[in-house]
């Protein structure tokens, strides 16, 4: 069997499809999984360092405003469609699986044209346009979301939850892959695939005010500059800085009392299967807002805004959290209830049904 992933430019759709491939693979191991990405995104070496093989095709993007760059990416889709016939009918998949990003639409066209069955994954509150564009030629579509289901046709469309990987890692191992101490409590402070200036420069307006028993992971992102955090690691003997992980996540994730994050879904589900306590700084603008509207309203999380809010307020915040572990262990359980991981025997079971068809 033969089945194509496809997504990146971010790893929002990139971190369930790799779960699903992780979950199939335990039930069948001589399944092959092949990933189609961008050639510029963080995907590429996330998608390797899990044992795929990783091709690119070109991206086109459709932006909903007015830009001269959408009259260049229609030619860009134009030619990925064609790209996508003929990588399709080179490797011959038996199905075809995206998260979601632009990568993604002229591949799904091409394999409804050539009969090859499509899976759609929906994970945010609001569907993006990739997923809408291909939602009419999917046989089926699943999200991450129950009240998500309403808004794609009811006849293929179902409630799956989030598929999550396993990273599951000793608390006392974590801590020592970084270099942290036994005791100290420990804050992860990531922006996404990418990373965000606006997490970084928070956290860097908070780390002088916390106690200096406070241990800080900072992924800053892999294109995001680093001189600041560089000098700031030699003022404080308990700030770590990092550009990009991938098997080290699941260290980062066990030593973390708190994470300070963006609020993209593929984070919060491995925070909600993790049961951490988060605190979670939208993207203004985006989808990423009505996701943190959902959870916090439901005592999930704790919310920061980027645009009105200060290092000194996530300072306090992360100060109050720590000081309060029955807090921090009610947030962690209840995001873990609001966002249910989605059940191994499902996922297989559908990708047994579409290949079967």
């Amino acid at each position: 069997m033969k089945i194509i992933l496809s997504g990146g430019g971010t790893l929002g759709p990139v971190v369930p499809l790799l779960a699903i491939a992780e979950i199939y693979k335990r039930h069948n191991s001589g399944a092959e999984f092949i990933w189609v990405g961008t050639k510029n995104g963080p995907e590429k070496e996330l998608v390797k360092e899990s044992g795929l093989s990783f091709y690119t095709i070109i991206a086109g993007k459709w932006r909903r405003y007015f830009s001269l760059w959408n009259i260049i990416d229609i030619f860009k889709i134009i030619l990925a469609f064609f790209n996508s016939l003929f990588f399709l009918w080179q490797e011959k998949p038996d199905l075809l699986i995206s998260g979601g990003g632009f990568v993604s639409v002229p591949l799904h066209w091409a394999g409804w044209l050539l009969g090859i069955p499509t899976w759609i994954h929906q994970q945010d509150v609001v569907p993006g346009l990739a997923n809408r564009l291909m939602a009419r030629a999917a046989d089926k579509i699943t999200t991450a979301l129950q009240e998500t289901v309403s808004k794609f046709p009811a006849h293929k469309t179902q409630w799956l939850g989030n598929p999550a990987r396993d990273l599951t890692c000793d608390v006392a191992q974590g801590r020592k892959q970084f270099g942290l101490s036994a005791t100290g409590p420990v804050i992860f402070a990531l922006g996404g695939g990418t990373g965000s200036m606006t997490v970084n420069k928070l956290i860097m307006e908070s780390v002088g005010g916390w106690p200096r028993d406070y241990e800080v992971i900072h992924l800053i992102g892999r294109e995001r500059p680093a001189e600041l955090n560089e000098r700031a690691v030699n003022v404080f003997s308990n700030y770590h800085v990092y550009k990009f992980f991938t098997s080290e996540m699941s260290s980062a994730y066990a030593a973390a009392d708190v994470v300070v994050a963006r609020a993209g879904f593929a984070t919060i589900t491995e925070l909600a299967a993790l049961k951490k306590a988060a605190i979670l700084i939208p993207m203004n603008g985006t989808h990423q807002e009505e996701n943190v509207k959902k959870l916090s309203s439901q005592n999930a999380v704790l919310a920061l805004d980027e645009t009105h809010d200060s290092g000194l307020k996530l300072t306090q915040m992360v100060k109050e959290l720590i000081n309060n572990p029955d807090k921090r262990a009610s947030l962690g359980q209840r995001l873990h209830e609001v966002l249910p991981i989605a059940k191994p025997e499902q996922v297989i079971k559908i990708i047994e049904e579409l290949v079967a068809n």
